[in-house]
């Protein structure tokens, strides 16, 4: 390909990337509406777990002084580790002085008091429009518990939607820990028992209806150990085989799996604790199998299991594989995992999502990722006009959507 034609080129894969609104398919942000379960503003971004953990590794200071501190000091004392004292080349640190810079502040004087004055101008509802225009992010799907005692009043007294904001029902108490779950769901009229007798698995499924239509969910979701497997004779694999497939299979509910965490391992750390291990795709595909009219989506947490993962994809067209999640979500690991998907699943994946907790990580994230996606595009393209084959503008533009979300959306759709 002439150098002129590969400048073109270049240039119309950044500019389509740059600016296609996304659809972020899984964060853990809430609609304004929520209140005080929204995060956002600089000491939300300071100590955000990414962080906490960072800032432990460079001091010997007791856990405990840290977690008796208010927020603002937590804050400051991340600032002054992170930033002051080393330079903050991170990816976690990169992307607070990202989203600084996105909002336009000038972070040269590395003057927290003064970057905290920026949000004090700033609502909840008004921060929410302003961070999703320089995000370009046109939807945002939550993860949202029915089990949470702050969120599920909420649901209950209703309220007025942010058109951006869509959910998704987290079925994580109800699959891992059906001794207590089972006692709440009791409690609130759902005729079910401990050991799964009786009407248990029809209630559960009416379970799920009320909360789908309650939400509007997109789908339904759960977070797996490393060591969940198909095979195993458990409460979590009947729950699932009896009650979440047939109501997905019932009512159209993809049914999304996140596997691979281990909760907890450096408990001192609270939230900022957990870490990861490979797990079985095998198990991903046995399920796949054994229920051909359900629609899966996946995202496993280990480097290792993403070869694996993308083969399983392409042999189950009932599976839809997403995102660099959590420990993957690197600039490094996102350009070799996305490359690879693309090479061997072509359009039909979503090569990223947020897993954005506080609402400003949207800026960062996306502005990371859309040049990572750009470059790996460009290169195909570039393959394909090798072979006499150009793409249009248009064809870019339809491609890239579909990566963006669109991909998604048909899938949950169909």
């Amino acid at each position: 390909m002439s150098s002129e034609r590969h400048a073109t080129l270049r240039q119309v894969v950044h500019e389509v990337v740059d600016q296609t609104p996304v659809f972020d398919i899984h964060t853990h942000l809430f609609d304004p509406a929520f209140g005080s379960l929204v995060l956002w503003g600089i000491d939300e971004l300071l100590t955000y777990h990414y962080l906490i953990a960072e800032a432990f590794r460079c001091n010997r200071e007791p856990a405990e002084h840290f977690w008796r501190l208010d927020k603002p000091a937590q804050a400051e004392w991340i600032w002054r580790q992170l930033f002051l004292e080393r330079s903050p080349i991170s990816e976690s640190c990169r992307g607070v002085l990202t989203t600084l810079q996105l909002l336009g502040l000038d972070v040269r004087q590395r003057d927290l008091p003064a970057l905290r004055q920026h949000f004090l101008k700033w609502t909840p509802e008004t921060y929410t429009d302003r961070i999703l225009e320089i995000s370009r992010v046109r939807k945002v799907c939550m993860t949202n518990l029915p089990f949470d005692d702050e969120e599920r009043p909420v649901w209950e007294r209703g309220f007025q939607r942010h058109p951006a904001f869509v959910s998704a029902l987290r079925l994580d108490p109800l699959l891992l820990d059906w001794e207590k779950t089972a006692g709440q769901l009791h409690h609130w009229g759902y005729e079910v028992r401990a050991d799964l007798s009786g009407q248990t698995f029809g209630e559960v499924r009416r379970f799920l209806s009320d909360w789908t239509q309650k939400m509007d969910s997109q789908y339904c979701m759960v977070s797996l150990p490393p060591e969940w497997r198909f095979s195993d004779n458990t409460v979590t694999n009947r729950l699932i085989e009896e009650a979440v497939l047939p109501f997905g299979r019932d009512h159209g509910q993809a049914f999304a799996m996140m596997i691979g965490v281990r909760r907890g391992v450096n408990p001192q750390l609270r939230m900022a604790g957990d870490s990861l291990a490979p797990t079985d795709v095998p198990s991903v595909e046995a399920l796949c199998a054994a229920f051909p009219e359900n629609r899966f989506i996946c995202t496993m947490l280990a480097r290792e299991n993403q070869h694996a993962l993308c083969v399983a994809s392409r042999k189950f067209r009932n599976l839809h594989i997403f995102g660099c999640w959590w420990f993957l979500n690197n600039p490094s690991l996102i350009e070799e995992i996305t490359r690879m998907r693309i090479e061997l699943l072509g359009i039909g994946v979503t090569p990223q999502h947020s897993d954005c907790r506080v609402l400003d990580q949207l800026a960062y994230k996306w502005h990371h990722s859309r040049p990572i996606l750009a470059g790996v595009l460009e290169e195909k393209y570039a393959d394909l006009s090798d072979t006499g084959w150009h793409v249009t503008r248009s064809e870019v533009e339809r491609d890239v959507h579909a990566l963006l979300g669109g991909a998604f959306e048909s899938f949950i759709k169909h």
